[in-house]
């Protein structure tokens, strides 16, 4: 008996050790957070409450980002402070904000975050491609080569313009095939966009059933999909899970793939690579690699290669073709601005030769409707994120060096003080009283500064070409047995467009 109770004595002694040890390390734990999360700066921007260990994350819907922070911003004002976890973030509101950040202090505001869910693919150290990296040398050299090489493609053959031209004839036979029959015309726009970029950086184009080219559609809408919701925001804060094995190739198998097939059509390119005759985008930078050891400083190596390549395909597809899914659904909900813009279609071009960048400037209307798109359909909300590269003040309010900062374009383009009708589709917010052609200073679909899209004029060439070529051949109706459409899109890194059906009917 005597032992039983020695025994339940240090049997009761160890629990009690243990709840006072328990105790101390979750007292020293919430310690340790309110720490990692306290704000030691004045003037530093107000946000919401932020809650042990998860942050402000719970505010925030990260499957519509941009309609949280506009109910924020009617609370906090246009500059306001959330955080994810233990990163600060610092969410910008309204055009004259935007403006003030992007281009009155545009090296202030130029840096990007890391982005730890990235680094499986091969983004990090002297390789980090073009869109992610951080500003500095490398970015520098990179984005300089990519917008020269963009300037000067063509090389002896094809411009760029003949290019998008000859494409849209593709696609329009594409849609013609479908007789007026009801069909979904998201993957047929995908096709031509996308072949505009694998002709720019693999020299070439793809038949729209070349089991390959579907592939690389397949993998890249795959690898888009896999950015959106709550999971990609919270690895990136936490990256400590991501070296849990097997998880960045279960939580982002899609972009793993994409990067292993882009490896292989690199490969087969390089077979095929004449130093005396660059084809493409790929074959430049291949002639910027051998020139050595000053070349590999400034970021021109393989992995450099396939995050360009990479790059290029998503900063300068999904943005676009996204665009001309809006102008079209856009076209079935406003049937009479389809009208409009298809007579001043037949007036300036007439219906058999194809529209050039020439006629641009006699086309008032038509471009209007073109930036109405961009602005209503509000295709990269929230942008990609920026990082202060040094302390910085801004209207006011105090944001150190490092503190990861969200432009929210969608205020931008939304912004009541400035658009008549910012929630309306309303093409007149882009001609004067005569009916000329104007562009407002908060139009930033691309946004600005120093990170400002660098395929913004290829983009504008392409939706000008493939917008007046198909309203030109079609018109396009919605199907009698067909609800309205929505008008709200759907968030994934861009915001699109919910599928819907339409007739293209020949003129």
């Amino acid at each position: 008996m005597a032992l039983l109770l020695w025994l339940g004595s240090q049997l009761s002694s160890v629990w009690s050790n243990i709840s006072v040890l328990g105790i101390f390390l979750t007292v020293f734990t919430l310690l340790l957070d309110f720490m990692k999360r306290r704000k030691k700066w004045s003037h530093y921007p107000p946000g919401p409450a932020s809650l042990p260990f998860v942050g402000t994350m719970l505010s925030i819907d990260f499957h519509n980002p941009h309609h949280s922070f506009s109910q924020l911003q009617k609370k906090f004002g246009n500059i306001f402070s959330l955080q994810n976890c233990w990163t600060n973030l610092v969410v910008l509101n309204g055009y004259k904000t935007v403006k003030e950040a992007l281009v009155h202090k545009s090296e202030d505001f130029a840096d990007r975050p890391s982005f730890p869910i990235y680094e499986h693919l091969g983004y990090g150290k002297n390789s980090e491609g073009l869109v992610v990296a951080r500003y500095g040398h490398v970015w520098k050299e990179l984005r300089r080569f990519t917008l020269t090489t963009l300037r000067n493609f063509g090389m002896g053959k094809k411009s760029l313009e003949e290019r998008v031209v000859e494409e849209a004839g593709y696609l329009c036979s594409a849609i013609k095939s479908e007789e007026g029959k009801s069909f979904d015309v998201h993957i047929l726009l995908n096709n031509a966009v996308c072949n505009m970029i694998c002709s720019i950086v693999f020299g070439d184009r793809f038949d729209y059933g070349d089991e390959t080219f579907k592939k690389l559609s397949e993998l890249f809408q795959n690898s888009l999909n896999e950015e959106g919701g709550f999971l990609p925001q919270f690895l990136n804060v936490v990256p400590i899970l991501l070296r849990v094995p097997g998880v960045p190739k279960r939580a982002f198998r899609a972009q793993s793939e994409l990067m292993d097939f882009i490896d292989v059509i690199l490969e087969k390119h390089m077979k095929t690579w004449d130093p005396a005759d660059p084809r493409d985008l790929t074959d430049v930078f291949l002639k910027e690699m051998e020139k050595g050891k000053e070349a590999e400083e400034n970021g021109f190596n393989y992995k450099n290669l396939r995050l360009v390549a990479v790059d290029l395909f998503t900063a300068g597809s999904e943005t676009t073709s996204t665009t001309l899914r809006w102008a079209l659904l856009y076209m079935l909900l406003h049937p009479e601005i389809q009208s409009k813009v298809q007579a001043e279609i037949d007036k300036v071009i007439g219906r058999e030769r194809p529209p050039t960048m020439k006629d641009q400037a006699s086309m008032p209307y038509t471009n209007a409707v073109i930036h109405e798109v961009q602005r209503c359909g509000d295709i990269a909300p929230i942008g990609l994120p920026h990082m202060t590269y040094r302390d910085t003040e801004l209207q006011g309010f105090f944001i150190p060096k490092g503190t990861t900062i969200i432009t929210n374009l969608s205020s931008v383009l939304k912004d009541e003080t400035v658009w008549k009708k910012p929630n309306e589709f309303h093409p007149e917010h882009f001609l004067d009283a005569k009916g000329q052609f104007v562009k407002p200073e908060a139009f930033l679909p691309f946004s600005a500064g120093r990170r400002a899209c660098p395929g913004e004029q290829l983009a504008r060439m392409e939706l000008f070409l493939f917008f007046t070529t198909l309203l030109q051949k079609f018109t396009f109706v919605l199907p009698e047995d067909q609800p309205r459409p929505r008008e709200d899109g759907h968030f994934a890194l861009t915001n699109s467009p919910h599928p819907f059906l339409l007739r293209a009917l020949p003129r």
